[in-house]
């Protein structure tokens, strides 16, 4: 199997497993969208309404909506960035965190009952490649511009600074 062959079938395989592993729990009063903003907000910490929206490849008046929900369900709040008084900084409240980190636990213990059903030897490769994967994360984080690296966001910046 030649290299460019072997990236597509992992991609495709990631794209399957991902299909899979994001319906692992059960949540029916939020939508994908808003539960990959609360978990990008876990792993990055505060963000700018305007990185996710690069982040999340979700339209900024979505983007927008969903955000106004999870702060009326007091699943994050908005404050200002330290950096730049004008601006708006979002980042999770305690009940985020706790949903965040119950459908990690919740995922965790649904994907260990499907990886006990492979052979010994698969379910070595397989977790085997965790800190591979987590560095392919850690690579692409670096690789995307943040708001004050990229001057072509200067609209959803200065868009941002004039909501409450």
């Amino acid at each position: 199997m030649d290299a460019d062959h072997a990236v597509e079938r992992l991609t495709r395989s990631i794209e399957d497993f991902n299909s899979v592993f994001i319906r692992l729990p059960g949540t029916d009063r939020l939508s994908f969208s808003a539960l990959s903003v609360l978990h990008t907000l876990s792993r990055r910490g505060p963000c700018r309404l305007s990185e996710l929206v690069r982040t999340e490849q979700i339209k900024q008046p979505a983007l927008t909506a969903a955000v106004s929900k999870l702060e009326r369900d007091r699943l994050l709040v908005r404050g200002p960035d330290p950096s730049d008084g004008r601006a708006v900084l979002l980042s999770l409240t305690d009940i985020g965190r706790q949903l965040v980190v119950g459908r990690h636990t919740e995922r965790a213990d649904r994907l260990r009952a499907l990886i006990d059903q492979l052979p010994a030897g698969r379910r070595k490769r397989l977790l085997g490649i965790a800190g591979v994967l987590d560095d392919i994360v850690s690579l692409a984080d670096q690789q995307r511009p943040t708001d004050r690296q990229d001057p072509d966001h200067r609209q959803d910046l200065d868009d941002e600074r004039t909501r409450p």
